[in-house]
């Protein structure tokens, strides 16, 4: 066997293997064998059909599959061997001819699109601005209100405001507006409503007192939703799914949500014990949550920058058009009436791949079992928190993660995610960083140029 490389083009390369019968001979006598142990031929007992028979019924298939093999598999070698860099995989040359049988000795040709050479350079001579949100004193006020409400109580209020809860009773209208009567009137003494949850039915409700009455239809303050209209008017899902009508509401009592107070307990309870402690502290917490909830849209502008950055610089490579083109039809079942466009289309991803590349193999990316499990863990967590599980158990957590795992396609997802990850987070420590602050506006323009 003989296998050859040679560049016979700016992009392509050509493997060229010749074989002689030592090279398939045993191979062919050797599929041969397993045929004879697995087929039934009328007149010879299972096992025992000469292999002059076989060669006579199964030759030219067999001889045919083993020659495929061995080039293929030698082609491959020599490209791993030579450490020679090819985009997609070696395609049969344009020039090649079916196997005539009655020759011994066979040349094969195959036609490779060459990985371009990039010299990409990241290290500290490198620079690239990292842009940071201003954290404001409206958001830090925002953020205050936020947290106070969220630990905030229920106490009797006077006036219906966009978060109160009332309670009273409620009873179904005619359509001219009077109180329905009869056995099949829906009637509730005890009803309550969150004004959070009436899809703008709560606007009639806005401003009123107790002793009022108000006028609302529940069918679209619940949207359709005919469990949460069944819960309201205290009815079986069934009979809500009928109901259209206009109900009055009698309110008696009105619940209000009274923001907490800046004591230690509430530093406590926001934050820990004895985490915070003064004005200046909780100011400064403050501060940090905001921070840390902008500090993904300063990573994602960033991984867009270096992108761009790395295709301008070293997107202008050396590609093999028509090689390509032959790798889509052939490989990704792609017309080859249009193949002219879809090269184009395909071309950005394409080069950014080749690019990615390069950059993980330089920086030494590499996605490890203990983070394929932490990620997995990650949402394991938000999968239990969707359902309010907040302090799931490690046990479930682990169980979760584990049955996530050995979802391939989610396994497979959840690597490429962390390839990318960690590719960027690589890139910047590798790089100089120039760290900027700017106003939530100026980072919206950088983010989204177009929609000025």
């Amino acid at each position: 066997m003989n296998v050859t490389f040679e560049q016979n083009g700016e992009a392509r390369g050509l493997i060229t293997v010749s074989i002689c019968p030592e090279d398939y001979e045993g191979k062919v006598t050797e599929k041969l064998k397993k045929i004879r142990q697995t087929h039934v031929i009328p007149g010879f007992r299972k096992g025992q059909i000469p292999l002059p028979e076989l060669r006579k019924r199964f030759g030219r298939e067999v001889k045919s599959d083993a020659i495929n093999d061995i080039v293929i598999e030698a082609a491959f070698k020599h490209i791993t061997d030579n450490k020679i860099r090819v985009i997609g995989q070696p395609m049969p040359a344009q020039d090649s001819k079916e196997i005539d049988f009655k020759q011994t000795e066979y040349t094969f040709s195959f036609d490779c699109a060459l990985w371009p050479e990039m010299n990409i350079v990241l290290d500290k001579s490198v620079s690239m601005p990292v842009y940071k949100i201003e954290v404001t004193d409206e958001m830090v006020a925002e953020q205050d209100k936020q947290l106070c409400s969220r630990f905030g109580a229920q106490v009797e209020g006077e006036e219906v405001d966009a978060r109160a809860i009332v309670k009273g009773s409620i009873q179904e209208l005619n359509a001219d507006g009077s109180i329905k009567e009869g056995e099949e009137a829906i009637q509730a003494t005890s009803a309550m409503l969150g004004m959070f949850a009436l899809n703008g039915e709560e606007e009639k409700f806005i401003g009123k007192h107790k002793g009022d009455k108000v006028v609302f239809n529940p069918a679209k303050a619940c949207n359709g939703n005919h469990a949460q209209l069944a819960s309201m008017l205290q009815i079986d899902k069934e009979r809500a799914a009928e109901v259209s009508a206009d109900f009055e509401f009698a309110i008696a009592e009105i619940q209000v949500l009274k923001p907490a107070e800046h004591t230690q307990e509430f530093f406590d309870d926001a934050f820990g014990k004895d985490k915070v402690h003064n004005e200046e502290e909780y100011t400064n917490a403050l501060r940090g949550i905001i921070a840390n909830q902008l500090f993904p849209n300063t990573i994602e502008l960033s991984n867009r920058d270096i992108r761009e950055y790395l295709l301008d610089k070293y997107g202008d490579m050396k590609l093999d058009a028509e090689l390509l083109k032959r790798w889509l039809v052939r490989v990704n079942d792609v017309d080859a009436a249009n193949i002219d466009e879809t090269y184009e289309q395909s071309l950005p991803a394409l080069k950014w791949e080749l690019i990615s590349n390069d950059v993980a193999e330089m920086l030494k990316v590499e996605v490890t079992p203990d983070d394929l499990k932490a990620r997995a863990r990650m949402y394991a967590v938000q999968q239990f928190q969707q359902y309010g599980m907040f302090n799931a158990d490690e046990d479930m957590l682990n169980e979760m993660a584990k049955r996530i795992l050995e979802n391939k396609e989610y396994a497979r997802n959840i690597h490429q995610e962390l390839e990318t990850l960690k590719l960027f987070d690589a890139v910047r420590a590798a790089i100089t960083l120039d760290e900027k602050t700017i106003s939530l506006d100026e980072f919206k323009k950088l983010a989204n140029p177009s929609a000025e």
